[in-house]
């Protein structure tokens, strides 16, 4: 399963743009999910649910730019 994929099944009810491979990918999320919760909170949701893709080397590094609907 692609990290798009994965993080689609973590985050049902949101949109996702995820752009490059290996060491330069960046993600865009937008989900209600993110709704009363600042960006680091933000941020450690989504990495934490990529936990095991870092831990196997799957994913190396990431840009993640989450948002709300009404942010965007």
């Amino acid at each position: 399963m692609n990290i798009a994929s994965y993080l689609q099944s973590q985050f049902p009810d949101s949109e996702i743009s995820f752009f490059g491979e290996d060491c330069r990918s960046k993600v865009l999320i937008i989900s209600s999910q993110f709704e009363g919760l600042n960006t680091l909170d933000r941020h450690r949701l989504i990495m934490s649910s990529l936990k095991e893709k870092f831990q196997s080397g799957e994913l190396h590094a990431l840009s993640i730019d989450a948002k709300t609907p009404t942010e965007v």
